[in-house]
This record gives structure tokens, sequence and C-alpha cells, in this order.
């Protein structure tokens, strides 16, 4: 169960790392602003920011457990 847990967290900090908008293109953020995805983009940044913050933790959290009870 942790296991699977840990896979799907994994998978979702990548997707959210593809999510993020680099600020210097300008394709991608004028994509962002038009379709309205995820908001504006500067509240889309904050979320996905907050988001990979929050996944990191819980991922090293559940690493460490899995890590203790295979160890």
């Amino acid at each position: 169960m942790l296991k699977l847990i840990g896979v799907f967290i994994s998978l979702a900090l990548i997707l959210i790392i593809f999510f993020r908008i680099p600020d210097e293109n300008v394709g991608l953020s004028s994509f962002a602003t038009k379709s309205s995805l995820l908001g504006s983009p500067r509240s889309a940044q904050r979320f996905l920011n907050i988001l990979t913050g929050v996944g990191i933790f819980v991922y090293l959290g559940i690493a460490f457990q899995l890590n203790l009870l295979n160890g």
C-alpha cells in the first residue's frame, strides 16, 4: 500500500514539474494565459510551488518509512 502511494506521488511530482511555466519562455506563458488552464500565471506558479514542496516532503516521508520497513 505504501509503495503504491509512493509511486503515485512520484508520478504526480513529475507531472507537476512539467506543468511549471518557465518565465523566459514566452510561448508557454502566453498559452497559459490564453487557455486559463491553471488560472493566472502568478497564482498558478505559487500553487505549483506549494504543491511541489508538499509532494516532496510526503515522498521523502514515505521513502523513509519504506526504508525502515525493509531495513
